[in-house]
């Protein structure tokens, strides 16, 4: 039997076009995603270890490594001290509509 070649994207557009609640949890989950995955960056950039970062905001490494890994969503407190020590601050902006 041959393989089929499918659109992934596509599969995911559709799917999420036929259901409007699983299209905004995707939606909420893609922008936690994204920051988080800014933090990573964030701290690779400034050359901190976990370890460091964890020392820093009072927190432990574990800690640290469940909120990098997408384990656990950090408090509005932890995410603003993360931010904090790596000098770097939220802003809010409108969303371009497109």
């Amino acid at each position: 039997m041959p393989f089929v070649e499918i659109d992934v994207n596509q599969t995911i557009n559709d799917i999420l076009d036929s259901d409007a609640e699983l299209k905004q949890m995707w939606n909420e989950s893609r922008t936690e995603y994204a920051v988080l995955g800014e933090l990573v960056k964030l701290r690779k950039a400034q050359g901190l270890s976990q370890v460091e970062l964890a020392e820093k905001t009072g927190n432990k490494q574990q800690v640290i490594s469940r909120i990098e890994n997408k384990e656990n969503s950090p408090t509005l407190k932890t995410l603003c001290g993360i931010l904090d020590v790596l000098n770097y601050d939220i802003q809010f902006v409108p969303r371009v509509q497109v």
